[in-house]
């Protein structure tokens, strides 16, 4: 680990132990991200990836104690340290590493095979990065992690069929709606998932009478662009509301933007709500026209290939072993990379001692040649030492102990 006083930890909570509700009050805006990564930076915090999704909130990073992570967490949302501790997991070290694995392969997803957590991965850990805040430990793993994803996606069919909430939501709405290619569908949000959802609704349902709002237009008019869909302005939502059968709703509003009181239609209304924190109040199903779906009752809606699915999960975990097992490796060099780095120093200590002494004792001491030699030499002593240790593993720790002995070698654990 590169500092002995701290750990690596992965804090967080997700759908196995917190409702859609407590999920909402532990939501991250991309804000609420930026300021978690700037206070973590302002608190010596050394390395940080920070992702919020609809499923799940985590923190990996470095520290001390938990605590530092779960209030960095706490101060930035609604939810609240006691509320956090019902609910939630704190790994450490390999615990952590290995969840890190497992949540980045779609094997702790709601829905088997999601994949679309690596996604967050990745632009987590390019967010931490751009704000100085991923060390060499941690963009080692993430990357492990997304080599691990894409054999896991290539070598198994682990993520076959129905393996995101916006398939699922389209599959719940053909299933659940008679004549779809003639209702009127008002995706409003667009979003990853509304930007999926979107595009499975074209794909499997054949309708041409789909609307997409979005705050910001000119977002929505960008994926209205590649399926030739209508785009309507923000100011219009409670008319098209009204207008619609089925309503999608995937913003990222931190509160309820769609309610009892803007619904005045009398007939059947299918409201699909896809947001962490959940943006459809509960209300509006005092409506008796009215059928309201959450994105936690859709993943509990499992078919056949769900079911088959399963049958991949010992290729994945194989996969995922192997990959640990390099990280593992990778990491246990770093452990001798200060007695390399002092016998190294040693040498050259000796070399510049000799240089020293042969300057006096010969006038014609061809410097150049000497430099080019010692240093080829010293590089080769240093590279049979780092091969030992690479290759003794087992007893790689006496080893370090005796060549600090034998050198008389003073290092400092930056690792």
């Amino acid at each position: 680990m590169p500092n002995r006083s701290k750990y690596f930890y992965a804090i967080g909570l997700s759908y196995q132990k917190a409702d859609a509700q407590v999920r909402g009050h532990f939501s991250l805006s991309d804000d609420a991200k930026q300021n978690v990564l700037s206070q973590a930076k302002q608190n010596g915090i050394e390395s940080l990836v920070v992702i919020s999704t609809c499923n799940r909130t985590e923190l990996y990073g470095f520290a001390e104690h938990p605590f530092q992570l779960i209030q960095l967490l706490c101060e930035n949302t609604k939810g609240t340290v006691e509320e956090f501790q019902e609910v939630a997991y704190v790994h450490k070290n390999k615990e952590a590493i290995n969840h890190m694995f497992r949540v980045g392969s779609g094997l702790d997803s709601q829905i088997l095979g999601d994949f679309e957590i690596i996604s967050q991965l990745k632009f987590g850990a390019k967010a931490s990065r751009k704000a100085g805040l991923l060390n060499s430990f941690t963009e080692r793993l993430v990357n492990s992690v997304i080599q691990a994803s894409k054999r896991i996606k290539n070598e198994t069919e682990l993520s076959s069929g129905a393996t995101s909430v916006s398939f699922a939501s389209v599959q719940y709405i053909m299933n659940n709606v008679e004549t779809i290619s003639e209702k009127n569908i008002l995706l409003f949000g667009t979003g990853k998932i509304g930007r999926n959802t979107c595009e499975n609704l074209v794909k499997h349902t054949k309708n041409s009478h789909i609307t997409l709002i979005n705050r910001t237009k000119t977002k929505a008019e960008e994926v209205a662009g590649k399926f030739n869909l209508v785009v309507k302005d923000y100011e219009n939502l409670t008319e098209e509301l009204n207008a619609s059968d089925i309503i999608i709703v995937a913003t990222g509003a931190q509160n309820p933007t769609v309610y009892k009181s803007l619904i005045s239609t009398k007939k059947p209304l299918l409201v699909l709500d896809l947001s962490i924190p959940k943006n459809v109040n509960e209300d509006i199903t005092e409506h008796d026209n009215i059928t309201l779906v959450h994105l936690d009752d859709l993943a509990k809606i499992t078919d056949d290939t769900l079911e088959k699915r399963k049958a991949f999960i010992p290729d994945a975990e194989a996969i995922i072993l192997e990959i640990t097992a390099e990280f593992n490796a990778w990491l246990n060099t770093l452990k001798f990379v200060p007695t390399i780095q002092a016998i190294k120093h040693k040498l050259t200590d000796f070399k510049n001692s000799e240089f020293n002494t042969q300057r006096k004792k010969l006038a014609d001491f061809n410097e150049d040649h000497a430099e080019l030699i010692t240093n080829n030499l010293i590089q080769k002593i240093t590279n049979q030492f780092a091969h030992h240790l690479r290759e003794d593993s087992n007893s790689s720790d006496e080893s370090i102990e005796l060549i600090k002995k034998i050198f008389q070698l003073e290092t400092t654990d930056n690792v």
